[in-house]
């Protein structure tokens, strides 16, 4: 598990929200990711954020503290990693700060 691996958030209004790509990792080891983030989740993590870039960034940098970038799912709403880690809302609310 490698928290220091490069990221790349790139997000883009979908609806009610965004869908954000992320990619993980440099050259031949890079994993994408497909995350949505709804304004209600913005709402709740972001700590009065209004784009959720810096939100999903963090959020993989905690993911990444947990797991191999290679175990994270490759699509995914940004408040299911808290069924995974519990510890997740408490964690990512006091990083916002």
């Amino acid at each position: 598990m490698n928290a220091a691996e490069p990221i790349t958030v790139h997000c883009r209004p979908d609806g009610l929200g965004w869908s954000c790509t992320v990619r993980v990792g440099s050259r031949a080891g890079v994993t994408q990711h497909e995350v949505s983030v709804s304004a209600a989740e913005l709402d709740r993590f972001g700590h009065g954020a209004t784009d959720p870039t810096s939100l999903v960034d963090r959020s993989f940098r905690f993911l990444l503290e947990h797991e191999p970038k290679e175990s994270i799912l490759r699509r995914f709403a940004i408040s299911d990693i808290d069924r995974y880690f519990p510890e997740y809302p408490g964690a990512i609310t006091r990083g916002a700060e």
